[in-house]
């Protein structure tokens, strides 16, 4: 059922591409969106993966490397039935984890050394249950492909005027509209279901330890750390994937609005019921 959704959220995002294509430039323009589109989900989905662990310098470990988170994570992927997925730290200072990869037999999850260091191992357990929630959930391959449609919209925008003969193009109009609303529109769907997957994921995460109270307090810690170390690596394009926004300590105008997490706040909120 989770891959079914997945699916079907990468065709109505693909859809809905291909429509603004149409719109800007007619005919021309759906044709070329289709060819970008399907270009673009058949590299996210087979390659986005090995992409981001590069751009992080993920570093590959094992049982002899990393005895103990190695023996964390093969625990819970008993509890969640699931394959034991590829681990990876990551060299940097800022307390955060990330999962990815398209489908079970080929996920990972990647933890920095900051969150090594600074939470204890309940909290790690926690923070391992929950990215393992999001590999459950194909949230991984979503939260991709909802990233790489939604930055294809904005540049299909931005080259909107220049797309398709005069037949073809719309009202002037319509299309300046269109080129305003439909970027702000993808950003917000993108937002929305970053959002929306990270309460399932904390949701999925307690259940599978029976201690919500564990994440309770590692969300705590890393979103406080995390205001005040930055991960240089760090880009708006992989930032919905981690645990804590990476640009949390960022002074970043109308925060809120276009934050790919919710509030910490909320999210420990959320947890307090589940108790």
């Amino acid at each position: 059922m989770e891959q079914f959704k997945t699916y079907a959220l990468m065709t109505g995002l693909t859809l809905l591409f291909i429509w603004f294509g149409g719109m800007i430039a007619g005919q021309a323009g759906m044709v070329i969106a289709f060819i970008a589109a399907a270009g673009m989900n058949f590299y996210a989905y087979y390659y986005s993966d090995q992409q981001v662990l590069k751009h992080y310098d993920a570093q590959p470990v094992d049982r002899y490397h990393a005895t103990g988170l190695y023996e964390i994570v093969e625990r819970l992927t008993v509890k969640a039935d699931l394959p034991m997925p590829a681990l990876y730290i990551i060299p940097e200072a800022q307390p955060n984890a990330f999962a990815t990869g398209r489908n079970y037999e080929n996920a990972a999850v990647a933890v920095t050394e900051g969150l090594l260091e600074l939470l204890n191992e309940e909290e790690v357990e926690a923070v391992i249950a929950h990215e393992l929630s999001h590999i459950k959930h194909y949230d991984m391959l979503i939260g991709t492909v909802t990233a790489t449609i939604a930055g294809a919209i904005a540049m299909l925008a931005q080259f909107g005027m220049f797309f398709g003969g005069e037949r073809d193009r719309p009202n002037i109009l319509v299309t300046l509209a269109l080129m305003f609303i439909m970027p702000l529109a993808a950003t917000v769907i993108q937002m929305t279901v970053s959002r929306n997957r990270e309460f399932m994921a904390d949701a999925g995460a307690a259940e599978m330890t029976g201690h919500p109270e564990w994440l309770q307090t590692g969300l705590a810690k890393l979103d406080n750390y995390a205001r005040g170390i930055s991960m240089p690596e760090a880009d708006p394009q992989t930032a919905h994937m981690f645990i804590i926004n990476p640009f949390t300590g960022r002074d970043v105008s109308m925060k809120q609005l276009f934050s790919t997490h919710p509030s910490t706040e909320a999210r420990i909120e959320k947890l307090e019921a589940l108790k």
